[in-house]
């Protein structure tokens, strides 16, 4: 019998979207992502012409090893790069204290903020990531003051202690761009969030 991989990021399309892996046509969307100051504000550096050809191969490397790395969005109706949104293996400098974990991550070109593509994405990644991977958690985190991404969390049901906010390693602690806040979103709470949906939407109709 011959056993098949399970593609850890497949290509999805929306009406609007089209979620997929990293390619090398990629280069010119993540150069201008990755260096515009907009994007760039809750980051601690940003990335030079010089380093981005580099950042995409480190995309395409850990796509070839874990299965996914932040997949793509574009745009279905021209093609168009928007960003990125789904997820990631960390690999910091220290061992997070949640770690080993799946992150959920997203960043996306001004032009395409506040029009819920985020929101969408991140959906459509949880529940392929709770429902095909059986995963148990996935987390996701974010400079404090970083309210616009703070949003999507909360969108999309996940959870923040403020207890467990932490400082990003190897930042000085008086940086503003230190502290973090932890989100977290289990299995357990994904799927009771789409049971209480399923009700409503029944009691609705009804």
């Amino acid at each position: 019998m011959k056993v098949v991989a399970l593609d850890k990021c497949p290509r999805i399309e929306t009406d609007r979207l089209v979620l997929r892996k990293w390619e090398p046509r990629d280069l010119d969307g993540l150069y201008r992502l990755n260096t515009d100051p907009k994007v760039g504000e809750f980051f601690r550096t940003l990335n030079s012409p010089e380093e981005t050809p580099l950042l995409l191969e480190v995309h395409l490397l850990k796509q070839q090893k874990d299965g996914f790395c932040f997949p793509v969005i574009e745009d279905r109706a021209t093609g168009a790069f928007l960003g990125f949104c789904g997820f990631n293996v960390p690999l910091y400098q220290e061992l997070m204290f949640f770690e080993p974990c799946i992150e959920m991550g997203w960043c996306l070109i001004p032009e395409a903020w506040g029009k819920g593509i985020a929101v969408e994405a991140a959906n459509i990644w949880l529940k392929f990531g709770f429902e095909t991977l059986q995963l148990e958690e996935i987390v996701s985190f974010t400079v404090v003051q970083n309210h616009r991404s703070r949003r999507v969390m909360d969108k999309l049901g996940m959870v923040h202690d403020p207890a467990e906010d932490f400082d990003f390693p190897g930042v000085e602690t008086d940086d503003p761009l230190c502290r973090h806040a932890l989100y977290r979103l289990s299995k357990e709470r994904y799927f009771r969030r789409l049971n209480d949906r399923d009700i409503d939407r029944e009691m609705s109709s009804g």
